[in-house]
């Protein structure tokens, strides 16, 4: 099936190697801040401060490990369906590893098609982008088992709507797609193989992303 967006042209490899580098890169800074940890053990420094980074390090790229796992991995065999449940726990300490946003989730519990909680996880990550000095993310499903609605409410300081977003979703990407675009870009990618339509909409005290069952 042709893509209705004409951005949407990586090939399955060059898709994967990107989402495995936006992977790394999420992982790498708190990886390397326990391997930090353990040089300071090693070199007898204050043992208190050491085992804090240590801790808070590990607890950092466990949260975003199990987050991308059900965002850009398999979680299951093709065609299998994911508990809301699992991507509310996951965003939810997603957020708490960061420390500086907090997510309110509003809607029912139910047993949905993959790429639609993939979907909704992914649209989480670029609403959190929107807030890069924090503040709060409301979520709201509805109707996530047949005619789902998506909507993610971004509220905070020095907000704006990742302009990656914009472009892929508009089809107007002058640059080519690279790791710090790929995740947008899968975002749309899921919205059209879900059958879903993005939109946003901002104004000066929030923005909104919502993500929409496309009637035939």
């Amino acid at each position: 099936m042709m893509s209705k967006n004409p951005n949407l042209t990586l090939t399955g490899p060059d898709l994967a190697a990107l989402l495995c580098s936006r992977v790394c890169h999420d992982v790498i800074s708190p990886v390397g801040a326990i391997n930090n940890g353990l040089e300071l053990l090693d070199e007898g420094g204050a043992d208190s401060d050491a085992m804090d980074l240590i801790r808070t390090s590990a607890l950092n790229a466990s949260v975003r490990l199990k987050f991308a796992r059900l965002a850009f991995g398999a979680s299951g065999s093709v065609g299998a369906s994911i508990d809301t449940g699992e991507a509310e726990r996951a965003a939810k300490d997603f957020a708490v590893a960061e420390k500086k946003t907090e997510v309110i989730w509003n809607g029912p519990r139910a047993i949905v098609a993959k790429n639609r909680v993939k979907l909704l996880l992914n649209l989480f990550l670029v609403a959190y982008s929107s807030i890069p000095r924090g503040g709060t993310l409301e979520l709201t499903l509805e109707n996530p088992e047949f005619d789902a609605k998506f909507k993610i409410v971004a509220r905070g300081k020095l907000m704006r709507v990742p302009a990656k977003f914009v472009e892929i979703t508009s089809g107007q990407v002058e640059e080519a797609i690279d790791a710090h675009s790929i995740q947008p870009y899968y975002t749309v990618l899921l919205a059209e193989e879900c059958g879903m339509e993005l939109g946003h909409s901002a104004t000066g005290e929030e923005i909104i992303f919502t993500a929409e069952s496309v009637s035939v």
